[in-house]
């Protein structure tokens, strides 16, 4: 398989799954910054033009964080990467999707990709008025996100209970980038949060990601 990332981005889950799961890939680092996703040849993989993608041996291409992630833990059951209790299994979905469609692309996507979110009449569009609110209202969606997420993680080790499911991938990705915009976790958050770093595989993400 081709795994297609980029830094910064939320594929840094997809790489610790694909880690803990201990299956060959080979890692392809994307200059997403730069626009390298946005165009060819990467555009003819994915049209898309975004990571994580990855790229089977049979050539079949897959994009979107949950469909990639539930693909591989189905295809890897052994890992238990999703739970086997329904009701396990709905709060993990769960944590994932507040925290995929939430903090990541309603919360974080509004300070990193401000200008995709500012009103594009001509007067904000050309004097970048909005820009400023359009900050501010990113980092109150995260905050009350955070806020979520911290009372839903009370009491467990992981989203779904004591093991790592996929849901955990999804819930570090996002929430390690508040520290990195200087944005305090809430407690539950951060035990998590440290619990997701001490682990081997995510240790060594990191470590070629260049977030240690």
């Amino acid at each position: 398989m081709k795994f297609f990332w980029g830094p910064h981005t939320c594929a840094i889950g997809i790489h610790i799954l694909l880690e803990e799961i201990g299956i060959p890939y080979d890692s392809v680092k994307m200059d997403v910054a730069g626009g390298e996703t946005g165009r060819e040849p990467f555009t003819a993989i994915n049209p898309k033009g975004k990571v994580p993608t990855l790229v089977r041996d049979d050539g079949t291409v897959m994009t979107e964080y949950g469909a990639i992630a539930t693909w591989l833990a189905r295809t890897n059951p052994d890992k238990g990467l999703i739970p086997a209790d329904p009701e396990a299994e709905r709060q993990g979905i769960e944590i994932m999707d507040y925290a995929v469609g939430t903090l990541h692309l309603q919360g974080f996507g509004r300070l990193f990709k401000t200008a995709n979110y500012e009103p594009q009449d001509i007067l904000h569009h050309t004097l970048k008025l909005g820009q400023a609110s359009v900050k501010e209202q990113g980092r109150a969606i995260i905050d009350a996100a955070l806020t979520i997420l911290d009372r839903q993680m009370a009491g467990r080790a992981y989203v779904a209970g004591e093991t790592l499911t996929i849901g955990d991938t999804a819930l570090f990705y996002a929430t390690r980038w508040a520290p990195q915009e200087g944005i305090a976790l809430p407690p539950h958050l951060a035990k998590h949060y440290e619990r997701m770093v001490a682990r081997p595989a995510v240790e060594r993400v990191r470590a070629i990601w260049g977030e240690t």
